[in-house]
């Protein structure tokens, strides 16, 4: 009976112990664990105003603030493990190793979110602009964290990875707010280059979506097989590109008879003598 009761004795001394050196610890924990949450909520609050305040598209400051709260809470966390005496070390390490096996397995997946929080940060373009990328064209119709959807000019839709899109070449057709249009019209050998020239200038006067500033350029660009090639190039706002471009043919097409100029196609002359 006496064994028993120092038995238990022993077992209160020992709680009684362990209870004054941790006490003070597990409350300091839940202080520092209370305190710490706490600054996280309002740091959080006043990193999300801050990010919608700038520039940073508006699409990702949920994502961003996600983030910081999540780091925050995983420092206070830690630190409270800290404090209550937990070994660290080995909880580290199996989080690092757990964390590069993730990073392997998803290692196309990263790269095409690292490739998204860059273009929305860097913004290369934006919804409603035109660009041609990775071997596509067409009007950036949604950005995401994984990828960017473009809407072709026939109607079909694009899905193309954040990744390569964020470190290849792009070109964005609808960041200046004016375009040049290039053409090349041949005419017959033997017309006149002076009613080219009055014909093409002309056009140009009638069409009033032409810029006169920068000036209009026409120049003989080649002598080729079976034609006499111009280089004719007009300044435009970029919205009105593709329609002057095409009544600019139509227009060379239909009327170039009234300035006696031909178009030309290949032919050949066949000389034949009698022996």
């Amino acid at each position: 009976m006496e064994k028993e009761f120092n038995q238990v004795n022993n077992y209160f001394e020992k709680m009684i112990n362990l209870g004054i050196e941790y006490a003070p610890k597990l409350l300091g924990g839940i202080v520092v664990l209370v305190i710490g949450l706490w600054l996280t909520k309002i740091i959080t609050k006043a990193v999300g105003k801050s990010l919608e305040k700038s520039k940073i598209d508006q699409s990702l400051v949920p994502f961003l603030k996600s983030l910081a709260n999540i780091t925050l809470k995983a420092l206070v966390i830690i630190t409270v493990m800290g404090m209550i005496g937990i070994e660290m070390t080995s909880f580290v390490a199996i989080i690092g190793a757990a964390g590069l096996a993730v990073g392997m397995a998803l290692s196309g997946t990263l790269q095409n979110f690292a490739g998204g929080v860059i273009i929305l940060i860097l913004k290369p373009f934006k919804l409603g602009d035109f660009i041609e990328a990775q071997g596509f064209t067409g009007t950036v119709k949604e950005i995401n964290i994984f990828s960017t959807m473009l809407n072709t000019p026939d109607k079909k839709l694009v899905i193309i990875p954040n990744g390569p899109l964020s470190t290849g070449a792009l070109i964005n057709y609808s960041a200046e707010d004016l375009r040049r249009v290039d053409w090349t019209f041949g005419i017959a050998y033997g017309d006149n280059i002076e009613d080219f020239k009055r014909a093409i200038s002309d056009f140009i006067a009638a069409d009033n979506r032409i810029l006169k500033d920068p000036e209009v350029f026409m120049g003989l660009s080649e002598l080729a097989g079976s034609s006499v090639n111009f280089v004719v190039r007009v300044w435009v706002n970029g919205t009105d590109y593709w329609n002057v471009f095409f009544e600019m043919n139509e227009k060379v097409y239909t009327k170039f008879a009234d300035y006696n100029l031909n178009i030309p196609f290949p032919q050949m002359d066949v000389h034949v003598k009698n022996a």
